[in-house]
C-alpha cells in the first residue's frame, strides 16, 4: 500500500524534453509575434495620419485652401506648420509614428528616430513631415528662392490641384525632418540611416525614404486620401508642379534593380 501511494516525479530526460518542446514553440511563434507587432504599429501610424488629414483639412478650410507662407519668410516658429496647426490638434500623440517615437537627440536611431527640436522648429518634435513644396510664400511665381535657386512656381500654393493629380501629390507623411523638397533626380539613401538633414541640397528625398513599415511609408495626399507607398514608389509621386514622375529613378526612366542601394533592391519596383 505504501509503495502504491508513493508519488513518482519527472525524470531529468522528461524535463529536458519539455524544455526543448517549449523552446521549439517559442522559435516558431516569435517571428509571427514580431510580424503582428509591426503590423500593429503600421495600423497605428495610419490612424495618426488619418487624424492629420482632418487637421490639415480644417486648417485649409479656414484659410480658403491656401497653404502657409512657410519658414522662407524668416526662421520664426510662427511660420512653421507645427505652430500653425497646433490649435487644430486634439492630441500631441499623433505627432509620433509608433515606430519612431524616440528623438534623434536622445539616442533614437534612423530611420526609427523622431526629429526636433531644431532651428525654427525648436518648439516641437515629431516623426512626420510636410511636402515642402506645399507652401504659399509671399513671392512672385517668377522668382527663385535665394538660398538654392529653386523656382517659386514649383510650389503648390493651394490644396486645389489640377484635375486628377490630387491623389498623386504627397501632403504629409513619415519624415526624418520637419519637411523636405524632393526632386526627381534626388538619389536614394545609401543606407537606412542616410537621411540628409539641413543643407542637403538635392538629396531631400532621403528624408522621406524611410522603410519604417516593411519597405513602405504612410502618405496622405492632396485629396486627403491615405495609403502606404513603397520606398521606391516615392520617386513616381508628383511632389511639385514640374516634377517629372518618369524621372531617372523610375521604371519609365530606365532605372535597373541593380542601380538601387543594396538595402532597397528586394523592394517592389515602380
Amino acid at each position: 500500500m505504501i509503495a502504491m501511494r508513493k508519488q513518482r516525479g519527472f525524470t531529468l530526460i522528461e524535463l529536458l524534453v519539455v524544455v526543448a518542446i517549449i523552446a521549439m514553440l517559442m522559435a516558431i511563434l516569435m517571428p509571427a509575434l514580431q510580424r503582428v507587432r509591426k503590423q500593429a504599429r503600421a495600423v497605428a501610424c495610419q490612424s495618426n495620419l488619418r487624424q492629420w488629414c482632418l487637421v490639415w483639412s480644417m486648417y485649409l478650410n479656414d484659410h480658403n485652401g491656401s497653404f502657409h507662407e512657410g519658414w522662407w519668410t524668416g526662421f520664426s516658429p510662427q511660420n512653421t506648420w507645427p505652430s500653425l496647426l497646433a490649435p487644430y490638434m486634439k492630441s500631441d500623440k499623433i505627432r509620433y509614428c509608433p515606430s519612431a517615437q524616440k528623438l534623434r537627440g536622445e539616442g533614437g536611431l534612423d530611420p526609427y528616430a523622431a526629429w526636433g527640436p531644431q532651428s525654427a522648429f525648436e518648439l516641437t518634435s515629431a516623426s512626420y513631415g510636410l511636402n515642402g513644396w506645399a507652401c504659399n510664400p509671399a513671392m512672385a511665381s517668377g522668382d527663385v528662392y535665394p538660398t538654392r535657386w529653386e523656382p517659386v512656381k514649383w510650389n503648390w500654393r493651394t490644396i486645389n490641384a489640377p484635375s486628377g493629380l490630387a491623389p498623386t501629390i504627397p501632403l504629409f507623411l513619415g519624415c526624418a525632418a520637419p519637411d523636405g523638397k524632393p526632386k526627381a533626380y534626388d538619389k536614394p539613401p545609401e543606407t537606412t540611416g542616410d537621411i540628409c538633414l539641413w543643407g542637403s541640397g538635392d538629396s531631400e528625398m532621403k528624408r522621406f525614404c524611410l522603410a519604417r513599415h516593411e519597405g513602405a511609408v504612410g502618405v496622405t495626399f492632396f485629396d486627403f486620401s491615405l495609403r502606404k507607398a513603397g520606398v521606391k514608389e516615392l520617386w513616381t509621386l508628383k511632389w511639385h508642379r514640374d516634377y517629372d514622375t518618369s524621372g531617372p529613378w523610375t521604371r519609365a526612366g530606365g532605372v535597373e534593380p541593380s542601380d538601387w542601394p543594396q538595402w532597397m533592391r528586394h523592394y517592389a519596383e515602380y
